[in-house]
């Protein structure tokens, strides 16, 4: 699914990732955790393409295609989506107008009317426990922090990606929001064969997750990796020992 080989990245002149090495397997659950400033939001932004990250050497490989230049449409067109940690706000953008519109550009195989996909939208905002009139709100203006993280899953289900990078989307939440966002997260694991790498400091989420795999990265390297054990090491020793 996603292999990344001796990944070097810099953001404004300074480097960030030293040689990043990791593989994913399609349908795998994957935590990826670290202290502040490891670089595991320049790994996520790297992955997606974001232009302010330069990846000075090394190669990204999803679905078996080197995506190191290609431009970040064409990776989400690919099924590859980033959940990122501050979601933007547009005012007068209606949610559902912009879901739609996600819905119809990855979806194009498929034939469904307006009224369907509204219905269909009402009924997934208030699995996640939405406000009914969310879909007539701009997006994400005046949202909490919850809202938007949840308005990130709603904006998955439509796109309906091969692999999410989730960054720190447990952050600021509390712990119903937790449980909900992770639950939905993994029935699409279940259903849909999703991919997950999820990217946080804690072990809250990753209780719900439930990763069969735990890449720890400091100082722009991976230092560590292993099982699902390997959590409950870090909550108990920390990161100092990687020191």
């Amino acid at each position: 699914m996603l292999k990344i080989r001796s990944l070097q990245v810099s953001t404004a002149g300074k480097k960030i990732l030293n040689g990043v090495d990791m593989s994913i397997e399609s349908g795998q659950v994957v935590a990826i955790m670290g202290p502040n400033g490891s670089g595991k939001s320049t790994l996520a932004f790297a992955i997606a393409g974001h232009p302010n990250y330069v990846v000075d050497s090394g190669n990204i490989e999803f679905l078996g295609k080197n995506i190191t230049v290609t431009t970040p449409d064409e990776r989400s067109r690919m099924g590859l989506f980033l959940s990122v940690q501050y979601p933007a706000a547009i005012a007068g953008l209606m949610v559902c107008n912009y879901l739609w519109q996600i819905y119809k550009l990855h979806n194009k195989d498929k034939k469904m009317l307006l009224s369907d996909f509204r219905i269909w939208m009402k009924e997934e905002s208030v699995k996640l426990g939405l406000a009914g009139d969310i879909m007539s709100r701009s997006l994400n203006d005046g949202f909490s922090g919850g809202e938007k993280k949840k308005m990130e899953v709603l904006q998955m289900l439509c796109v309906k990606p091969k692999l999410v990078i989730l960054d720190e989307i447990d952050s600021g939440l509390d712990v119903e929001s937790i449980k909900t966002i992770a639950n939905r997260l993994v029935k699409m694991v279940q259903e849909d064969g999703l991919t997950l790498m999820a990217i946080t400091h804690y072990s809250r989420i990753l209780n719900y997750l439930k990763p069969s795999a735990v890449f720890v990265i400091k100082n722009g390297k991976v230092v560590a990796s292993g099982d699902e054990s390997l959590v409950a090491s870090i909550e108990k020793e920390g990161y100092l020992k990687y020191d």
